[in-house]
């Protein structure tokens, strides 16, 4: 059967009576307007906002029917902007890409030209999704680190959530760069796997989640980089040593935070703030520049797993149940 030149595939999430119904859609195209452009998705990435996307989760898909999907690599097929033309080879991540905004489980997206990040030399769209959202946060978390200061002789950067997409990312760029890394898991985890992220050593949530209520730690590590929020977090700025810092992109186990102000006035402890979402352009086109060059890594083959839309509910119900592992790319 031939297909339809007017349409094109597109993985979509329905809501009916309350229940959500995904599937595969033939889509129409619609015309661009000034300013956008029209990408042909050559790879996709699966990520948690995009599983939360297709159960209805409000706080990340307002309406529905929707295309999620919050990340996309591809050529420009059509444009009606001044920075793109047809054959450019581009990356679109963050903003409302997946959310509110049609996704990257599609052929084609749809969007401004302010979204689109020109795909970096020595980059293809299969190794830009491999990192994908999780990859860029790694990434900039360390770049904020980096710009406030942390050098690797000032001691070990502690990376929670370390087997997770952005902290096994996280682990192997550091220790690229030089630097001592601990891993940090709700559990310790066999020593082979730890290695093969890049870390020394590794601690639980014995370490990780104090729970001593003691105001300050013993400083034991000269920053951190925190995916998991709450009581981890407040324990990774508590436990830091003078001048370290802790960056935090992440609420997976509590958007609070409660602890006294005293490890940021006796030993000048930084807490940085990671924005992937909305991060500004510039920094933006830098930090993919460094996963394309000096930043880049070596992906295991276990760690990376390929999917076509056909079998993505499959992985989106595996993450949703949390027995998922590694990166799921999705080939259009």
């Amino acid at each position: 059967m031939m297909k339809n030149s007017s349409t094109f595939k597109a993985f979509r999430v329905e809501e009916e009576n309350g229940n959500y119904i995904t599937g595969i859609k033939e889509m129409p195209f619609e015309p661009l307007n000034n300013g956008e452009v029209l990408i042909r998705i050559e790879y996709s990435s699966l990520n948690y906002k995009d599983a939360l996307s297709t159960i209805g989760n409000k706080g990340v898909t307002k309406n529905y029917p929707h295309t999620p999907g919050i990340d996309a690599a591809g050529i420009v097929k059509s444009s009606q902007s001044e920075h793109f033309k047809a054959g450019d080879s581009v990356i679109v991540t963050s903003y409302e890409l997946g959310m509110n905004h049609p996704g990257g489980f599609a052929e084609y997206i749809k969007v401004p030209d302010s979204w689109v990040v020109p795909m970096p030399k020595n980059m293809s769209s299969r190794k830009a999704m491999m990192f994908g959202t999780a990859g860029f946060t790694a990434a900039l978390s360390i770049y904020r680190l980096l710009s406030n200061g942390q050098k690797p002789e000032l001691g070990p950067i502690v990376v929670t959530g370390a087997l997770g997409g952005v902290g096994n990312i996280a682990c192997q760029i550091l220790n690229k760069l030089g630097f001592e890394v601990i891993a940090a898991n709700y559990e310790l985890a066999p020593e082979p796997e730890i290695k093969k992220i890049g870390a020394q050593s590794q601690i639980d949530r014995s370490i990780s989640d104090d729970l001593s209520g003691h105001p300050i730690l013993k400083p034991i590590w000269a920053g951190a980089i925190d995916v998991v929020g709450g009581n981890t977090l407040t324990t990774m700025i508590k436990g830091c040593k003078p001048l370290g810092n802790v960056t935090t992109c992440g609420n997976i186990g509590s958007g609070d935070l409660e602890m006294t102000v005293y490890p940021f006035i006796l030993r000048g402890v930084s807490l940085l703030g990671i924005d992937s979402q909305n991060c500004p352009m510039e920094i933006r086109q830098k930090v993919w520049d460094l996963l394309a060059d000096s930043w880049s890594i070596k992906f295991d083959q276990e760690f990376v797993k390929e999917t076509k839309l056909e079998s993505l509910s499959m992985h989106i119900n595996l993450m949703l149940e949390k027995k998922s592992k590694g990166r799921i790319i999705v080939k259009l």
